[in-house]
């Protein structure tokens, strides 16, 4: 699995001001329908209800929200980059400004928890997310997010 299996140009955006948690996730749900065709008000509910299990921030300014939706055929997902960070209750209690939220069908076993650690280890790297937050350009974003891999691998 690979990030261009998961991110298209159109589900990458910059944000430049969420004023909340539940609002960041409107705005995630927003973007999931735009790119996917996913239903906004049924994305939000299950994103809300995932984080209601725990907060899917998980360090240095990222966070994870990941959710489970019917009728989806395979594991997608959408990248905000927010120009000022919010509180998301995280884990090191640090504010949240790059947010990549993956969507799996409800039967996705393996390959929504393969597409979690591709996101999860690759988020984990200070210079990708150095640059993430020094281009406030969606197709920038995408170009970085996507061409991480064969950089690292060259």
């Amino acid at each position: 699995m690979k990030f261009v299996d998961l991110l298209k140009p159109d589900a990458v955006k910059v944000v430049s001001a969420a004023s909340s948690k539940k609002r960041l996730m409107h705005d995630v749900a927003d973007l999931a329908a735009s790119a996917h065709g996913l239903s906004a008000g049924v994305t939000v509910e299950a994103l809300m209800e995932r984080e209601s299990l725990g907060p899917t921030g998980v360090g240095h300014g990222v966070a994870l929200p990941h959710a489970r939706i019917a009728g989806l055929e395979s594991v997608t997902g959408v990248f905000i980059l927010l120009e000022s960070p919010i509180d998301f209750e995280a884990v090191d209690r640090q504010p949240v400004d790059l947010v990549f939220a993956l969507f799996a069908p409800e039967d996705a076993g393996v390959e929504h928890l393969k597409a979690l650690a591709l996101v999860s280890r690759t988020l984990r790297d200070t210079e990708l997310c150095s640059k993430l937050r020094s281009n406030p350009d969606a197709a920038t974003l995408y170009t970085i997010v996507t061409e991480f891999e064969a950089m690292k691998a060259a």
